[in-house]
């Protein structure tokens, strides 16, 4: 027979449940605000434009959203450099905006997430304006990692370290000292042994919750610590080491102390609001240090995110996560794409080896029967998982954009990370037609390409077989299967080579990632395939790059 795919709809919740642990199963949808609606017309995406979509994010079936960063901002680096953490930038909206969209989603059954960048503020925010005001030796300098330069007259950096985003990590002032920058010149890091520090960002923490919000997502929260005096690195090649290594400005273990500090201030609130780690560290083991009981509640896998399509590399990198978060008693946390790499589609469509940022389109049918499989293979692991905006459509990455239209901070310093990730960003369609394909009514700050509204929530609502229908199918499917979603363990069957093959209970889940159709044992009852399927006398074949769930019950 042939089976695309079918789902037991549950009614979607209308009211936010308070049920205990949701984030160990939940799936959170990631918004990028300026991509993702346009209430006014200028082109950017905003606030009123997110709230009036979370009817579609809630009929999707999503049980969370975050939020990338909205607050006050001179957007030198998209958002992430922030001036004032306690106010929204004006082309996002304001605080009132954010009051109705974390009222509406609550009344949803939505929970939201809030961006946190604690490593750094905007070099416009009024700590670091006052401190290069005071000058060198003033109590307001202390804030931030302020330093006398190296060679005869202070004229050389004061250690070796690189900005992630390519050059040295300091920065000389009028006055002759550096300041410390881990990525661009705009975003000094602050200085997380100073007391002033750790007290405003409970401060903000305490803001916000009181708002509403149901948790954070904690940018670069292996960097706030660094070690003590600075020290070099001794001509090592820091790019290579990064997230191989720990580093002297990443991941180390002084941190810890800050999120016990941080997981007090929650305990205070009543409900579940969560805290979720952007911690880029060399192992999924050291990732597992910041989800202990006392700490955080999920640490992003970029680990799995890194991870080629191949049985092989996937089933290592699975058994690796599950067995280092079951000793701290923490869900693993899956991801596949996000607001800084290239889309699952894209990289899948791609030869092996090209890392998460690549300029190629490859072969996009490829890509995206690819990323398909792996995002039904993602949602049948047990913990929780993440959704970027727009996979749900199946889009890829635009690679061909202009130099001339490129906004990422990093293209434009040449060095470090390589820029692209506007390819990522470009705001998602809405509609088949108009200027921004739905997305507003006044174009867009990224160029769409030609032919996007094909991609459209509008195009593939209601039309068997497209991403979205196979996405809102799969999360119809994980909510109402009882094996699905929270567990800390798979039972792996045999399989040919380059399949996965794992039960969960009554659920078992197939994917083929190799070129060529395999024959293995009908499990059952078909939940859902990402692909064509056929079974027959008691086998199913599953066509190259397909993921199938099944139930034995």
């Amino acid at each position: 027979m042939s089976q695309q795919h079918s789902a037991a709809d549950p009614a979607p919740t209308t009211t936010l449940a308070r049920r205990r642990d949701w984030w160990r199963d939940a799936v959170i949808y990631q918004v990028y605000p300026r991509s993702f609606a346009d209430s006014n017309g200028d082109g950017m995406g905003d606030l009123a434009g997110v709230r009036s979509r979370l009817p579609y994010l809630r009929d999707l079936g999503v049980d969370a959203v975050w939020l990338s960063p909205f607050y006050a901002s001179p957007q030198a680096d998209a958002g992430y450099d922030v001036a004032d953490y306690r106010a929204v930038d004006p082309m996002f909206g304001n605080l009132l905006d954010a009051d109705a969209l974390i009222r509406d989603a609550h009344e949803l059954g939505l929970r939201i997430i809030v961006d946190l960048v604690p490593n750094h503020s905007s070099d416009q925010h009024e700590w670091f304006k006052r401190a290069l005001a005071e000058g060198p030796g003033s109590p307001s300098r202390d804030r931030y990692h302020f330093r006398p330069g190296k060679g005869e007259n202070g004229e050389l950096p004061p250690n070796d370290w690189e900005s992630i985003f390519g050059g040295p990590a300091w920065t000389r002032v009028a006055d002759g000292e550096w300041y410390l920058h881990l990525f661009a010149p705009e975003q000094p890091d602050f200085n997380w042994e100073h007391p002033a520090v750790g007290d405003e960002f409970r401060s903000i923490l305490r803001f916000w919750l009181d708002m509403g919000v149901d948790g954070f997502r904690i940018d670069v929260a292996h960097g706030l610590v660094k070690a003590e005096g600075l020290p070099d690195l001794g001509g090592a090649d820091q790019l290579k080491l990064l997230g191989n290594d720990v580093m002297p400005f990443f991941d180390q273990d002084g941190v810890h102390e800050v999120y016990r500090q941080w997981r007090l201030v929650l305990d205070e609130y009543a409900g579940e609001q969560i805290f979720v780690a952007e911690a880029w560290t060399p192992t999924v083991e050291r990732t597992a240090n910041y989800v202990r009981p006392d700490e955080l509640h999920q640490a992003f896998n970029f680990q799995y995110l890194s991870t080629e399509w191949d049985a092989a590399s996937l089933r290592e990198v699975i058994d690796r996560t599950l067995e280092a978060m079951r000793p701290v008693g923490a869900p693993a946390t899956w991801v596949l794409s996000n607001h800084d790499v290239t889309r699952h589609a894209t990289r899948f469509a791609n030869p092996p080896g090209l890392g998460t940022q690549i300029r190629l389109a490859g072969d996009r049918e490829l890509g995206l029967r690819r990323a398909r499989a792996a995002t039904l293979l993602m949602l049948a692991l047990p913990g929780s998982a993440y959704v970027y905006q727009g996979e749900e459509l199946g889009l890829p990455d635009v690679v061909d954009l202009p130099d001339e239209v490129r906004q990422d901070p990093a293209y434009f310093r040449g060095a470090g990370q390589d820029g692209f990730r506007d390819g990522c960003r470009v705001p998602i369609p809405w509609t088949r037609d108009g200027s921004s394909y739905g997305f507003g009514s006044g174009g867009s700050w990224l160029p769409q390409p030609t032919g996007w509204g094909e991609l459209s929530v509008e195009a593939q609502t209601g039309v068997a077989g497209s991403t979205l229908e196979l996405y809102r199918s799969a999360l119809a499917v994980r909510r109402a299967q009882p094996d699905l979603g929270a567990g800390d363990a798979v039972e792996w069957l045999r399989a040919p080579e380059g399949v996965l093959a794992f039960r969960r209970g009554e659920f078992v889940c197939v994917a083929n990632t190799g070129g060529e159709s395999v024959t293995v044992p009908a499990y059952g009852r078909v939940l859902l395939a990402s692909g064509e399927l056929t079974e027959a006398d008691g086998e199913a074949k599953v066509p190259a790059d397909t993921t199938v769930w099944w139930t034995t019950g």
